[in-house]
């Protein structure tokens, strides 16, 4: 047998694809990283400003001036309000004047996350230094001391989509990666949901009472792990109903490739670039990220959108990996019916 031979029997031209497939992912796996990670920069940061009478507007507008406009800075009417706002996720930071001293307070939360809260403080001892004044910073959610700089969320999440993923490409390749009928896809998706609640609650357990990483609530975990594993595992059955195995490379596009760099993990939203903070809150790692850290830190507030695009998520996978079972069974049956009916 020649070389050729040998290397045609060696790697077919499914294998070749297949391979091509492989390294496209594992540039744009470099890209979107690094794209969205090299340069973290704040940009248009939801911030209040609370200061008495005219001061207020003038605060306002020195801080919207900022070179890069890092801030979109508000008038907000009192510290109490801010703080509000703050846990309310409707604002990332504020500035409380203080008219009668030299030294302005600047409300954080580093639980959703550290960098950010660091870059809200270098901006705020920039601009005040400016002015001849000094600023406080008080943490108004603070992230746990086991949880450096308020990753774990992120990282809770990410563990939750790779079961996902995972679990629904097993199942596919151990038994065929296109489904055959509307049975199999049933059980199928009825295994991923007993894999989400039991991925869901250990997470939960293993990030809050084993390690103490994250606080908030077990059940509102448990419920937010089994929601994220099952969306990402159906979506990943309905590529695979679709395309075959190559669902399983689009899989890892969506979540991994593009989900994960945009979660707003390492680095939130505001601090990504344009096309990365656009579509984080779109994709599951982002918003389970989200609900994450609101669950843990914000009294589980503003997490009505992240849920619904998780739902989104996992109803359009169920009904796409049904809906091509069943037209594949229909496409079947009718192949083996002879043009006279029998």
């Amino acid at each position: 047998m020649t070389f050729a031979d040998e290397l045609k029997s060696a790697v077919t031209p499914r294998a070749a694809l297949l391979v091509v497939g492989v390294l496209a992912l594992q540039l744009l796996f470099i890209a979107s990283y690094v794209g969205a990670l090299h340069h973290p920069k704040p940009r248009d940061v939801a911030f209040g400003v609370v200061a008495p009478g005219d001061a207020a507007a003038q605060t306002r507008d020195k801080l919207a001036k900022l070179p890069g406009e890092p801030l979109d800075p508000r008038v907000v009417k009192d510290e109490a309000e801010a703080r509000r706002q703050i846990i309310d996720r409707k604002i990332d930071g504020a500035l409380i004047v203080d008219p009668r001293g030299t030294t302005d307070t600047l409300l954080v939360a580093s639980g959703g996350g550290k960098a950010l809260a660091n870059a809200l403080e270098t901006i705020a001892v920039k601009a005040d230094g400016a002015e001849k004044r000094s600023v406080r910073p008080v943490d108004v959610a603070a992230a746990s001391p086991q949880d450096f700089n308020g990753l774990s969320s992120f990282y809770l999440v990410v563990g939750w989509c790779v079961g996902g993923y995972l679990c629904a490409s097993i199942m596919s390749i151990s038994a065929g990666s296109k489904v055959a009928n509307p049975q199999r896809a049933a059980i199928r998706l009825g295994a991923m949901a007993l894999l989400a609640l039991a991925g869901g609650l250990g997470g939960a357990v293993i990030i809050g009472p084993i390690l103490g990483a994250l606080p908030g609530s077990i059940m509102a975990l448990w419920g937010l792990g089994a929601l994220v594993t099952f969306a990402v595992g159906a979506f990943t059955l309905a590529l695979e109903a679709i395309t075959g195995v190559v669902g399983i490379g689009l899989a890892v596009l969506v979540i991994v490739v593009a989900g994960n760099p945009s979660a707003g993990g390492a680095f939130p939203l505001p601090m990504l670039p344009p096309f990365w903070e656009a579509i984080g809150p779109a994709l599951p790692p982002g918003a389970g990220t989200w609900v994450a850290r609101s669950i843990a830190y914000f009294q589980g507030n503003a997490v009505t959108g992240p849920l619904l695009v998780l739902s989104a998520w996992a109803v359009a996978g169920t009904a796409v990996t049904l809906l091509v079972a069943t037209r594949r069974r229909t496409a079947d049956g009718q192949a083996t019916v002879s043009p006279s009916g029998v």
